[in-house]
């Protein structure tokens, strides 16, 4: 891309900003416990004058021994009533003086209701930064993507309103409307795309945009909407090269009229470029990125279950290297990742204060409670968040592994959520543990399975059913899902001893396999994401089911001759039911 004086210029200071964000950020890790002291009080003192902040004592909290004492661990149950208070407009209940709340950002939570999260002012510049760090250390890590245009998505933030009037939404939808002007030119698709709101057409009219473009990277948070994005260009690619070529967003996509309107500008016509799309699809029989774009690196979350979408990026990107955009939710970032092909980063000191427990003792009266120069590498925690959203001491039930440090900063690498654990007869197998086994299972048999569920049945004994879905044949899909379960079986017994008691002493009984219609788990899956949210960038498919009878939808996916019970590499007899 040709630049101007002026964007000579520009990215020069950016530069200059980028060594000063990363000099920064390996400074505060040499300091982490005076970083992490500083924010705490910084939270404490800005809303010690909150209804909250009054009933838990702010005012006479000088430090962490305080802080502990004062504010109990707690989870979104706790604080919702307090949250709604401020949805109905009473910001006090909850902040200080001279803040406000621009929106409440929607995540899904573990009832039938979302959670909200309170984004005010500050909450948001938090989030920025997280952002900023995470960008300039990949941007400065792969050069050649500098300056050019980026894949991103986008969510609305306005897809509901709070009794006070305050949208509800996304905050990516936030970010992007204050998003400055010379980095906005650089996003492929703007902000408008998101509130198409058929699924299909959202992601064409981005990869309409997109294909055409010298794109150097995609930033997304779900490897699974990458692969969405790249596999609508190809199983459209007919209509994407008569768009370019014609300068046309197609009418057979349901994009609302004034979106196309403000998309026009954008649509020109490029014979010269459709001819080259055209001859690189002749010429590879396919049309994958790694052969319209020069990508430097791929941003989305690799840790926890992610990796099984991970193994099929080559198809499509060859060897274009991926890093993983940190630890974050809509609550908070947990994690700044600081190197490609691993899920760890440096826990994200700067912006949220963070606290540990470990694994052993979730859930107990008193458990230990370690700051983050406390921790030691190899072992699993919980994280405990306190940030500008209001949020404090808060468990988010996500569940971590130190990798280790830099300075006084723990390397941290997500490994799954906990309420993502089963546990009929005392198992307690959990999400990251199904992963392993199936990917193991898998690559044994020689199947490309992505999607599959493992729920837990009620029977005497109790079982878990495998759902994978079907490929070809229903009898070569029954051998494929029997054999799934077999080695699944097996390797769960492997990783998790009391599984392994449980089955060879017959309190379990043998996985059944259970193959499922071809598309059953994109169906639920779409309608789970869009529950609260018509677009949920940051859905994730759930591999384990942990309450018997969750799995009902799926059953209406399976044809009754695509189950059958094998008998398991592991001894132990079921009696249905």
């Amino acid at each position: 891309m040709n630049q101007s004086l002026g964007d000579r210029v520009i990215n020069r200071l950016i530069g200059l900003h980028a060594r000063r964000v990363l000099a920064r950020l390996r400074a505060d890790a040499r300091r982490a416990p005076v970083v992490q002291d500083r924010l705490l009080m910084s939270f404490v003192r800005a809303n010690a004058a909150s209804d909250y902040g009054r009933a838990h004592g702010f005012a006479s909290i000088r430090g962490y021994g305080d802080f502990v004492r004062h504010v109990p661990i707690q989870g979104y149950a706790e604080l919702s009533p307090w949250i709604e208070r401020v949805r109905r407009g009473d910001v006090r209940a909850m902040f200080g003086a001279r803040q406000r709340v621009r929106m409440f950002a929607m995540t899904s939570g573990t009832t039938d209701r979302p959670k909200y999260v309170p984004v005010t002012d500050r909450f948001l510049s938090d989030v920025q930064a997280g952002w900023r760090a995470f960008g300039i250390k990949a941007l400065t890590d792969h050069a050649n993507c500098f300056g050019r245009p980026l894949v991103q998505v986008t969510s609305p933030m306005d897809e509901a309103r709070a009794p006070s009037g305050v949208p509800c939404g996304a905050i990516t939808g936030l970010m992007a409307s204050v998003q400055y002007k010379q980095v906005l030119r650089y996003y492929a698709a703007p902000l408008c795309v998101a509130y198409i709101p058929d699924g299909l057409a959202r992601r064409y009219t981005i990869m309409r945009l997109a294909v055409p473009r010298d794109v150097g990277w995609m930033v997304t948070a779900s490897p699974a909407t990458v692969l969405q994005l790249v596999r609508t260009a190809e199983s459209h690619a007919d209509t994407i090269i008569r768009d370019v070529h014609d300068g046309t967003l197609t009418d057979d996509m349901a994009i609302p009229g004034s979106i196309r309107d403000e998309l026009m500008p954008r649509l020109r016509a490029d014979p010269v470029t459709a001819r080259r799309l055209e001859t690189i699809r002749q010429r590879a029989g396919r049309f994958r990125p790694m052969d319209y774009w020069r990508l430097g690196f791929l941003g989305n979350w690799t840790g926890g279950t992610m990796g099984l979408y991970l193994r099929q990026f080559p198809e499509y990107f060859g060897d274009v290297p991926v890093r993983d955009i940190g630890l974050l939710a809509t609550e908070g970032r947990m994690s700044i990742p600081m190197a490609d092909g691993t899920p760890a980063g440096m826990a994200a000191i700067s912006h949220t204060f963070l606290e540990f427990i470990p694994v052993a003792e979730r859930g107990s009266v008193a458990p230990t409670v370690l700051r983050v120069h406390e921790l030691h590498e190899g072992e699993e925690y919980f994280i405990l968040l306190t940030t500008s959203a209001g949020f404090y001491r808060y468990d988010i039930s996500d569940c971590v592994r130190v990798t280790g440090f830099e300075g006084l900063v723990p390397l941290i690498e997500f490994l799954h959520k906990g309420d993502h654990v089963a546990s009929v007869t005392g198992e307690k197998i959990t999400e990251h543990q199904v992963v392993q086994a199936f990917g193991e299972a898998a690559a044994a048999v020689g199947a490309d399975a992505v999607e599959f569920v493992l729920a837990p049945a009620w029977s005497d004994p109790p079982f878990y059913r495998l759902y994978v879905e079907r490929g070809g044949a229903a009898e070569t899909d029954m051998q494929r899902s029997a054999k799934l379960a077999r080695g699944v079986d097996t390797q769960l017994a492997r990783l998790n001893m009391e599984y392994a008691s449980k089955r060879s002493g017959g309190r379990l009984g043998p996985i059944e396999g259970v193959a499922v219609r071809r598309g059953a788990m994109a169906g639920i899956d779409g309608v789970r994401a869009t529950r609260f949210r018509r677009a949920n960038e940051q859905f994730k498919h759930q591999y384990l089911y942990t309450r018997p009878g969750e799995d009902d939808e799926l059953l209406t996916w399976v044809d009754a001759a695509s189950r059958r019970v094998e008998e398991p590499a592991l001894s132990g007899a079921r009696k249905e039911a």
